[in-house]
């Protein structure tokens, strides 16, 4: 039996809430509901969550604060809801890990769709892997094991990816030495087209860098292709 996805709600207006958690219920999903950030963080604490739909303007921690946190710690799926043509909480909260973002006012029928959209993606990266799922592969002082989606360095140390850091390993694995745009890249890992401002994949990267490279700040493993996005540049042997 497939249990219904749960929703949880964070905005400060109760008639958003209590008409957003009605709308979802009508259409067979479940959904809790938080007016701000400490209410979020105690619902967390005895619920389990598919996606948050997380508005930006709240009293106390903000959206985007709320949504950085939430990324450092984990890959629960995030939709922000953004002040009709407030550009710049879009690209900021796509820079700090959102999925996704919808301005408001907004049509419900779209949230739904967005929603939707956002959790076929999430449900397909629990799959994620490719052609070496179930394999080790050895790259420069790396071996990504795709069973555990945990890295091992030359000392045996192991550390531990995001569903995003790992979905675009995986990507870069498959295809060495070849330029990928960043609309290429996010197709890939996401299966949706890049808004023209939307630097998702440039975040993923470094966030990526920051685990694969000696030296994040001169990176050799990814490299940057300018004017045409980012190539990954280890020869990639399977072992196992």
């Amino acid at each position: 039996m497939t249990h219904p996805h749960h929703i949880l709600i964070v905005d400060d207006h109760r008639e958003i809430r209590d008409a957003l958690v009605k709308y979802l219920e009508k259409n067979g999903m479940r959904a809790t509901s938080a007016a701000d950030a400490l209410a979020m963080d105690a619902a967390m604490k005895v619920g389990q969550f598919d996606l948050i739909v997380l508005d930006v303007m709240m009293p106390g921690e903000d959206g985007l604060s709320v949504c950085r946190r939430l990324r450092a710690k984990g890959d629960t799926p995030i939709l922000m809801l953004t002040a009709l043509g407030d550009e710049t909480d879009r690209i900021v909260g796509l820079e700090v890990g959102a999925d996704d973002y919808l301005p408001k006012p907004f049509n419900p029928r779209e949230l739904l769709a967005r929603i939707k959209a956002i959790l076929r993606r999430s449900d397909r990266a629990e799959v994620a892997g490719g052609k070496f799922a179930g394999h080790k592969l050895a790259f420069d002082r790396w071996v990504l094991d795709t069973d555990r989606r945990t890295l091992i360095d030359a000392d045996g140390a192991e550390v531990p990816l995001t569903t995003a850091e790992f979905r675009l390993l995986t990507v870069f694995l498959e295809r060495p030495r070849f330029v990928l745009s960043r609309e290429q890249l996010l197709d890939l890992t996401s299966g949706r087209a890049a808004p023209v401002f939307d630097r998702t994949i440039d975040n993923q990267i470094s966030r990526l860098r920051r685990k694969i490279e000696a030296d994040p700040t001169k990176p050799k493993l990814i490299a940057t292709v300018w004017g045409g996005g980012y190539s990954f540049a280890a020869d990639v042997k399977e072992i196992g």
